[in-house]
């Protein structure tokens, strides 16, 4: 059993998965009573696609890592309003019978990487580019709104 959780303990919404009944013989695997978790399937392999969330004083910038990919493979949507929701899908290499392997480390399958927006964000005008393997994604920020301060006339 791992005891090392394979989740970024710094990003709460990291959907690397954990599971801490691998191992046990009544654990995560078909026909028990927990649902069946990857482990180090294709999906979980490339689950954890890696994305820079940085923050400037205009906007919020995402850039992901998504080498080898076409912009016609990567989704960026906005759920409910205010969830940056990052996803796509690496084909699998075409194997020809006469092929022989000797590694394979490129990971293939889904991502889907979620990120809540702050309420500064500008969902409805959020816009994204792609170049060389690079996605940039830019939710513009609010202006601050300064306090309506009015003064109040001192008598007496």
């Amino acid at each position: 059993m791992s005891l090392i959780p394979r989740a970024n303990a710094f990003d709460p919404f990291s959907l690397d998965l954990w599971d801490p009944f691998q191992g046990f013989p009544f654990g995560s695997s078909g026909g028990s009573l927990f649902p069946r978790i990857p482990s180090d399937s294709e999906t979980a392999a490339f689950a954890g696609a890696r994305i820079d969330w940085k923050e400037t004083p205009e906007a919020h910038v995402f850039k992901a890592d998504v080498p080898g990919l076409k912009k016609e493979e990567v989704k960026v949507e906005v759920e409910d309003g205010n969830v940056l929701q990052i996803s796509g899908e690496r084909s699998k290499e075409h194997e020809e019978k006469n092929d022989r392997w000797h590694r394979v480390e490129r990971s293939s399958g889904r991502f889907l990487r979620r990120f809540r927006l702050p309420e500064n964000a500008k969902a409805e005008q959020i816009k994204a580019s792609m170049e060389n393997g690079l996605l940039t994604v830019t939710v513009p920020k609010e202006e601050a709104k300064r306090p309506d301060v009015k003064p109040v006339q001192i008598t007496g």
